[in-house]
């Protein structure tokens, strides 16, 4: 299981590079900044979901260019990086 969150991880990352010389940065490299653009994403976020960013944020982003690359990434990518994927449902 670690091993395919760390490949999302470094999925993430690379796409974020792309995305960053496509666009520029506008990256704060801040775990503030990380959890504005999260929660910005987040469909019908809640002040819980900030919460939640700013206690986790400093554990997961060791620094300022991985936070920066995570403020880079598109909304959708940046919600399923915190979020996870959701899961798909068999129908019997």
């Amino acid at each position: 299981m670690r091993s395919i969150v760390l490949a999302l991880l470094a999925a993430l990352l690379v796409t974020g590079c792309i995305v960053r010389s496509i666009v520029g940065s506008h990256a704060t490299g801040t775990c503030a900044g990380a959890c504005d653009h999260y929660v910005e994403c987040k469909p019908g976020h809640s002040d819980v979901d900030l919460t939640r960013c700013q206690k986790e944020c400093p554990d997961v982003f060791a620094d300022h260019d991985s936070l920066a690359m995570y403020e880079n990434l598109s909304c959708e990518d940046a919600v399923t990086y915190v979020d996870g994927t959701p899961r798909a449902t068999s129908k019997r």
